[in-house]
């Protein structure tokens, strides 16, 4: 018994340790971006985005902060379309995601890990109307693997609402050739950076 309990335990140390690599791997190269490329990668970014919520009505999105891809003019954007916009606050003591409406950027205010959220002007909304979500990445690969930040309030989310549709955002330089996977990660549908629009829904099926 206690041989087949660590040979079970074993295969988990690696994926770990290549996570923790890859998360600071991710995060260096990101901060070698200078604040004016951050803008200008930002805003192709944004602008392939808008391609892709084409017909939707209730959008959840991550509000950004540097040097992630800056969500803001997105945001703003959506707002002058007449897209409801939907924001997650981050619950610390249940490592949740609360969700609110967002009617203007100027009702944000540095939050939890310096997050901008709409706290005092929140407006509650149900994960049952977000039509597509917006999550940030610190590494991706092109089959639609995400690596976040490491404590998983994305991941839950959306496992918890499989229908939704996913789009992940991240500069071309935090692409990885692969991303290790457990079992709680989420693949997103979607990956846009400067570059383009990657559909990873049957990624692996075309590789086969």
């Amino acid at each position: 018994m206690t041989k087949i309990s660590l040979d079970n335990s074993m295969p988990e140390q690696p994926r770990i340790l290549n996570k923790k690599a890859l998360r600071d791997s991710a995060r260096q190269k990101r901060f070698l971006l200078t604040d004016e490329e951050i803008r200008q990668k930002s805003s192709k970014i944004c602008s392939q985005v808008l391609e892709l919520l084409d017909g939707h009505r209730t959008v959840m999105i991550y509000c950004s902060k540097n040097p992630e891809v800056d969500t803001l003019p997105l945001i703003s954007a959506l707002l002058q379309k007449g897209i409801r916009v939907v924001v997650p606050i981050i619950e610390q003591e249940t490592t949740s995601l609360r969700l609110s409406y967002l009617t203007n950027c100027d009702l944000l205010v540095r939050s939890t890990f310096s997050v901008p959220e709409p706290i005092g002007n929140e407006i509650p909304a149900r994960p049952e109307d977000i039509e597509l979500v917006i999550v940030p990445m610190l590494a991706f690969d092109t089959t639609g693997n995400r690596l976040g930040y490491g404590a998983g309030y994305y991941d839950r989310f959306l496992s918890s609402h499989p229908a939704i549709r996913k789009i992940g955002l991240a500069f071309l330089c935090q692409e990885t050739p692969e991303v290790p996977v457990e079992g709680n990660d989420i693949r997103m549908d979607y990956i846009v950076t400067e570059e383009g629009i990657i559909p990873c829904t049957c990624r692996d099926e075309d590789s086969t």
